[in-house]
């Protein structure tokens, strides 16, 4: 069995979209999310550990000890129930719960890979506690402000044999954004690891190729042509660290080539990183 990690870790993910949508906001009719006050675009962390989660689903099957616990179609009770029906105890007797609620919680660590890097808030109505993981993700923020393009679509069917006694096609939009390059940062925790959820080098070693994946499985229309570009990991020499996450990623600097010409590909950027800003005891590890 895979031994539980031992340093801390902090990493870098720059990835890129051209003429798609990558994280379309609800509340704003599925446009490109973005910062309203400078023009960014913004991907939430929830939107990222997504195709995390589906990689580890497609690279693992539901091998044992790498299901995955937010899934789609899956109802959060019922997975819960597994660690009930393991240890025998009835989800309905609160008192049971309260005084197994440690052996439950670690099944669930056990068993669920995205709960062992990421952490869960099970404490609804089947209760397994709540646990925080070691793997955390900002964020990601595009290196330069975002156009959203509003594209108009037609379609050469209708939907209704109503439709068709007036029309012959339907119109219809999507969301686009020319080119955009974001920057992504995160950090994995050895103390949360060894502490709660048991986060193996295993563990760490998909991750890694979970992120670098991301997107090959994951492609559509809507999401146009997505790429990981560069993942970059700072390896502490122990479990608390030798330098401020800050400084480590302060030390990746990217520029666009040209400030006076939109950028339409990853090749109109400067991608540099400082060595000398990092501390020698903080190994850089290029995964990509």
């Amino acid at each position: 069995m895979s031994e539980i990690i031992k340093n801390r870790y902090e990493f870098i993910i720059l990835f890129d979209v051209e003429n798609g949508n990558p994280n379309g906001d609800p509340d704003a009719d599925n446009m490109p999310r973005i910062d309203a006050e400078t023009g960014y675009g913004i991907i939430t962390d929830v939107c990222l550990k997504r195709k995390i989660r589906n990689y580890v689903d497609i690279k693992k099957k539901g091998e044992k000890g790498f299901k995955i616990y937010v899934r789609e179609g899956a109802v959060l009770n019922n997975q819960h129930k597994q660690a009930y029906v393991h240890y025998n105890i009835n989800p309905e007797d609160e008192e049971a719960s309260k005084k197994n609620i440690d052996i439950l919680r670690k099944f669930m660590c056990d068993n669920f890979y995205d709960i062992r890097a990421f952490g869960a808030v099970m404490t609804t109505k089947v209760n397994c506690g709540q646990v925080r993981g070691p793997v955390q993700i900002n964020f990601a923020r595009s290196i330069d402000p975002i156009v959203q393009q509003e594209v108009t679509i037609t379609r050469v069917a209708v939907t209704t044999e109503k439709d068709a006694e007036t029309k012959k096609t339907e119109m219809g939009k999507k969301f686009i954004i020319p080119y955009a390059l974001y920057r992504a940062e995160g950090y994995v925790s050895a103390l949360l690891a060894n502490d709660v959820t048991g986060f193996t080098e295993e563990d760490l070693e998909l991750l890694w190729e979970s992120i670098i994946n991301m997107f090959e499985h994951d492609h559509s229309a809507a999401r146009g042509k997505m790429a990981v570009r560069k993942l970059i990991v700072f390896k502490h020499k122990d479990a608390l660290g030798n330098a401020p996450s800050h400084i480590l990623f302060n030390a990746l600097k990217v520029k666009r080539i040209d400030p006076l010409k939109p950028p339409r590909a990853y090749e109109d950027y400067d991608v540099r990183l400082i060595r000398e800003n990092i501390p020698a005891e903080v190994e850089v590890i290029e995964k990509l």
